[in-house]
């Protein structure tokens, strides 16, 4: 009887050992390759300024998704390079994309192609712009970028007089912003006030890869801490069993 018991144990011990290296292994590949994924998709920037406040504040580092211009919808907060705009990575909301026809203010409202806009992302009580913008015609293939601290940000509306009446190339994009990560506020919110206007951006995969990179690690450390909690398990197991004369 003790010998078929010990047979049991021994196939159990087999069994569960074979369990614990596939789920470390398993666990080993979606942790890497969660981090390669999130490497190859994502690029982290830090804001430089309090142009994008209260969405991101100066010094708030971001995951910047590596898309081309022409994924850009209205409503995407980006980040971009413009020669004439200081030659340096800027981080800026597009309000308005080729064809369209923006202005401000109606009702304390950004208007696009005459509706207003609902942006529940700007400072509470403040208007969508504290100067008037007026009736822009965005040229094809540009981009019309505003900040969400209006009051304060060196955006399009500051470039009004230039070529393109301040819009940008969407070759200038360098990425779609997707998350604050430090500090860690998350995901942006969905620009739905831009949603009647057409389509808008389909979030990242930031939240599959982070869903990767933690279930691998449960996996290396349930996987790894089966073996000791395992061998602790079968010692109590042996004690019981043994005769009160054996010893």
């Amino acid at each position: 009887m003790s010998s078929t018991t010990h047979r049991t144990d021994e196939g159990h011990g087999r069994l569960g050992n074979t369990l614990s290296g596939l789920a470390v292994a398993l666990g080993c590949v979606l942790f890497l390759g969660g981090f390669v994924w999130g490497a190859i998709v994502y690029q982290p920037y830090t804001v430089p300024t309090d142009s994008m406040t209260p969405t991101i504040a100066a010094g708030d580092r971001v995951l910047a998704e590596r898309v081309g211009g022409d994924e850009i919808e209205r409503g995407d907060v980006v980040v971009f390079k413009q020669k004439t705009w200081g030659d340096m990575p800027m981080v800026k909301r597009v309000v308005a994309v080729g064809g369209d026809t923006v202005a401000c203010c109606t009702d304390d409202r950004l208007t696009v192609n005459g509706k207003q806009i609902d942006e529940p992302y700007l400072p509470k009580g403040q208007a969508a712009e504290s100067k008037k913008i007026p009736a822009v015609e965005v040229p094809e293939g540009r981009l019309f970028l505003l900040g969400d601290e209006r009051s304060g940000s060196l955006d399009s509306t500051a470039h009004l007089t230039e070529a393109f009446s301040g819009t940008v190339p969407r070759s200038a994009v360098k990425g779609r912003v997707n998350s604050v990560v430090w500090p860690m506020d998350g995901m942006l919110e969905r620009p739905t006030g831009f949603e009647a206007l057409g389509g808008i951006s389909s979030p990242g995969p930031l939240r599959l890869v982070l869903a990767a990179v933690v279930a691998g690690a449960v996996l290396v450390l349930g996987g790894a801490a089966y073996g000791p909690i395992a061998k602790r398990a079968g010692r109590r197991g042996r004690v019981r069993t043994e005769p009160a004369g054996a010893r």
